[in-house]
């Protein structure tokens, strides 16, 4: 049946075709219509919900890239491509042999290991370290030149074929939640996102390691007066980045067909909420996450074609009026 962009116009259609097949399914016309609201919103808040959760991690790696080491880290798109890509073969592998399904999550978590491990230390020891007195314009355009590299190697190793890792989507199955039907894979990728939000607020606010990263964010030459390795810390920071952006492209992957280019669309969305949220903010890129999710999802379902215009359109509106994003963190006064 045919969904027009219009919702008064879609519940009008249903009700029409309903009247005309002489169905009596719901007796009050009044009733029906708040029913489909109902399960339109939930639609929109399930699909937008799910999309920012995997959104936030990405997101996540490249706001505390940002916050430490003050780089606009346009490779992390290769970090999410890769974890995507590994994670994919190996669960692909796992699933075809028939190994025991929970490996598939390790597998997951263990690509996003790698991923940051490998390419976060060559990136930052042999290139950023490098730069670090560089133009911050000459970084970015560096960065970006990385994630192409990365996107080529993706060529080289893995081909064109698109993966559909699909097995540990298939092993859960799904569930009904007032009246939708949603997989219950895809509810974990929530459940993660808090989990990696907990863990990044604990690491922050209660461990030693996060008052020292903290103080870096606040004022690297202080931090360096006070005896703090810096260096060490830059390259810690950049491959848990690293890990988080490679943690979202591996989770999210059962999900989609994993294929070249893929991961262009979530930089665009990556750095979307990163501006919105503030540059360097763990609770922006949560809200800026939330909004991007949720607006999408609502765009997709009732105006496709003004999807991307949208959150483009949220974030003038957000650099006018803030220029530093919703949640940016304070910045020392320097005298």
């Amino acid at each position: 049946m045919f969904m027009p962009h219009n919702f008064e116009l879609m519940i009008e259609s249903i009700i029409d075709e309903i009247l005309f097949d002489n169905t009596n399914y719901y007796e009050d016309e009044e009733i029906f219509i708040k029913d489909i609201i109902m399960q339109f919103l939930t639609t929109v808040l399930f699909d937008g919900l799910i999309y920012a959760s995997y959104l936030f991690i990405v997101s996540l790696g490249l706001t505390i890239t940002f916050g430490v080491m003050k780089i606009l880290n346009v490779a992390h798109g290769g970090f999410f491509a890769w974890g995507a890509y590994l994670a994919s073969i190996s669960i692909i592998y796992l699933g075809d042999n028939e190994y025991n399904s929970y490996l598939y999550y390790f597998a997951i978590f263990l690509s996003a290991i790698i991923v940051g491990l490998f390419f976060g230390y060559i990136i930052e020891r042999f290139i950023l370290r490098k730069m670090y007195n560089e133009d911050i314009h000459l970084i970015v355009l560096a960065t970006f030149g990385l994630f192409w590299i990365l996107e080529d190697l993706i060529l080289h190793v893995f081909g064109v074929d698109p993966l559909m890792p699909y097995y540990p989507a298939m092993e859960l199955g799904g569930i009904e939640i007032a009246g939708i039907f949603q997989g219950v894979y895809s509810l974990t990728l929530a459940a993660l996102a808090i989990i990696v939000a907990f863990i990044c607020w604990y690491f922050l606010k209660k461990t030693k390691w996060g008052k020292l990263l903290q103080s870096v964010i606040f004022d690297r030459e202080v931090s360096v007066s006070m005896g703090i390795n810096v260096t060490n810390v830059y390259l810690i920071t950049f491959i848990i980045g690293g890990m988080l952006g490679a943690l979202g492209g591996a989770y999210i992957a059962p999900t989609i067909s994993v294929s070249p280019g893929f991961a262009i669309d979530v930089v665009v969305m990556s750095f979307a909420v990163v501006v919105i949220g503030g540059m360097g903010s763990v609770p922006g890129a949560l809200i800026g996450s939330l909004i991007v999710g949720l607006v999408r999802a609502f765009a997709v379902h009732q105006a496709p074609i003004l999807e991307l215009f949208i959150i483009y359109a949220i974030m003038a509106i957000v650099l006018i009026l803030k220029p530093e994003g919703l949640f940016a963190p304070p910045k020392p006064r320097k005298i």
